[in-house]
């Protein structure tokens, strides 16, 4: 599968997308373009969603601990590793003041 193209989670198990999804620095974020349309589906998919992102930002300020954040641009599936010092409803602050759409990220790996 080329890994631009896009990945539907209703193909794909969580833990394909992951291994699917192409591993990029952090420091290419903010060079990335995000659509506007949500990447979940159910409102449980985008709850849980929430949770995880908050959780990844308390171990974040906490401990430094480094999540892998999947996520969609307007290429194709991605993947960071990297720790998330803030959260507000519409998005995901990094260090070094780049960011990801929250409606963009498929899944943060605790």
């Amino acid at each position: 599968m080329d890994r631009t193209t896009r990945i539907s989670k209703n193909v794909l198990s969580p833990d394909q997308v992951y291994e699917q999804a192409l591993l990029i620095e952090k420091e290419e974020v903010n060079a990335l373009k995000f659509p506007s349309e949500e990447v979940l589906e159910t409102e449980a998919e985008i709850r849980a969603r929430s949770q995880k992102i908050h959780r990844a930002t308390s171990l974040g300020n906490l401990e430094k601990y480094k999540v892998a954040i999947v996520f969609e641009d307007d290429r194709g599936t991605k993947k960071i590793s990297t720790t998330i010092w803030a959260q507000t409803e519409k998005k995901i602050l990094l260090k070094g003041g780049m960011s990801i759409p929250v409606h963009r990220i498929w899944d943060v790996v605790i």
